[in-house]
């Protein structure tokens, strides 16, 4: 990959930087963070303005509705996005950065038409139904069923941290649609589906973090009726689907949130030199492997970025060395900003505090760290199973 950028490049960051320059002072107030109904308004309004700007799915193939622009490309807009202050992708983060992109490869020619475009303009929200509680980090192993009646699915089970579920129009939602038997492993039996969130027979609990959100939800189906249409993939073929979604989530879904703990680490080191902990030269070495760990984060990104269009799009295993070294700089990051912070760390209206609980769960999500360690060992390293 070339890391120097052609004039076509700086033109585009340019054209962006001003377009960001104009639009960002016209932005309303950000509503208050456990304000969902009014998070979602908030984001769906801004994802509108990148569509109606053309900087909506930017990394998209043409034929999904998106840009087609190069990695390259969306790496700037990444960067020049953060720079910036623009707003995070927020509720629309199911949607854009891994139903969709699972659709976009996956689903048929009418289930692209049918899905994308709304969640390109901001007009419908997704969220994730994949985890369950007796599950755990093993996804193979859910329960949730769906047997067939004529023309439809019908849904009985529970799922628990499903993201955004209290204000998303549709899920992306993994079922067993063949019990497990000896002659049939658990991963065999899995299908990908497209639920209504608005179909009878669901019900949405928030459920609260530690850091006093409830974008997680605990959700319950009771005979939930989805048309086989809904089916991405064939039936039974919902797990080599799924990989394809946790590519994506774990692939290039936290890329921008690279780009921001940068941005951090800077205002951790201005806070340090103002209250004198920059006196301490543990805290400034501390500070200074940080840097280089985010650097080398970064330089991963472009690789997998570039790998993921070299290989036709879908992010490839290296996503899993990303995830597993982000969700451990990410919640370094936070512990040297309590560090900074002092007696000012116990502030929890503080946003380093708020988002020093919040890292807690990053080796959890998109699959442990354990797992990631998994993918590694075997699919990289060629290390056997069990070892």
């Amino acid at each position: 990959m070339d890391l120097t950028y052609t004039a076509e490049e700086d033109e585009f960051r340019a054209r962006l930087s001003r377009w960001l320059a104009r639009t960002l002072p016209e932005l309303p107030p950000p509503p208050d963070p456990l304000d969902w109904p009014g998070r979602r308004a908030y984001d769906t309004g801004w994802q509108r303005r990148l569509y109606d700007a053309g900087y909506a799915g930017l990394h998209w193939p043409v034929d999904a509705g998106g840009q087609g622009a190069t990695p390259t490309q969306h790496l700037i807009f990444l960067e020049e996005t953060e720079k910036a202050g623009a707003p995070y992708v927020g509720a629309n983060f199911v949607g854009l950065l891994h139903a969709g992109p699972t659709i976009a490869s996956e689903g048929s020619a009418e289930q692209r038409a049918r899905w994308l475009p709304p969640v390109l303009r901001g007009e419908e929200v997704w969220c994730q139904g994949f985890s369950e509680p007796d599950a755990g980090s093993d996804l193979a192993s859910l329960c949730t069923r769906a047997w067939r009646d004529g023309d439809h699915y019908v849904v009985s089970g529970s799922k628990i941290w499903t993201s955004h579920a209290e204000v998303a129009d549709w899920c992306e939602l993994l079922v067993r649609t063949t019990p497990v038997s000896g002659s049939v492993p658990k991963h065999r039996g899995i299908s990908w589906l497209a639920m209504p969130m608005d179909a009878p027979g669901i019900t949405v609990r928030p459920l609260r973090t530690l850091a006093g959100s409830t974008e997680f939800a605990e959700m319950f189906l009771d005979e939930v009726r989805v048309p086989v249409s809904h089916r991405v993939g064939d039936e039974n073929d919902g797990w080599r689907v799924t990989m394809v979604t946790l590519s994506y989530e774990r692939g290039t879904a936290f890329v921008g949130e690279v780009v921001a703990c940068r941005r951090v680490l800077g205002e951790l080191a201005r806070e340090a030199r103002k209250n004198g902990r920059w006196d301490d030269a543990v805290l400034r070495r501390r500070l200074g492997h940080l840097s280089a760990e985010f650097a080398a984060l970064w330089r991963l990104t472009q690789w997998n970025v570039s790998e993921s269009q070299r290989t036709g799009g879908v992010p490839g295993v290296g996503g899993s060395v990303f995830k597993l070294h982000y969700s451990h700089a990410r919640q370094e990051l936070y512990e040297a900003a309590a560090d900074v912070l002092g007696p000012g760390a116990l502030d929890l209206g503080h946003p380093w505090n708020h988002d020093r609980l919040s890292s807690l769960s990053y080796t959890i999500a998109a699959g442990t760290s354990q797992i990631q360690q998994n993918i590694v060992a075997e699919r990289i390293l060629g290390l056997p199973k069990g070892r």
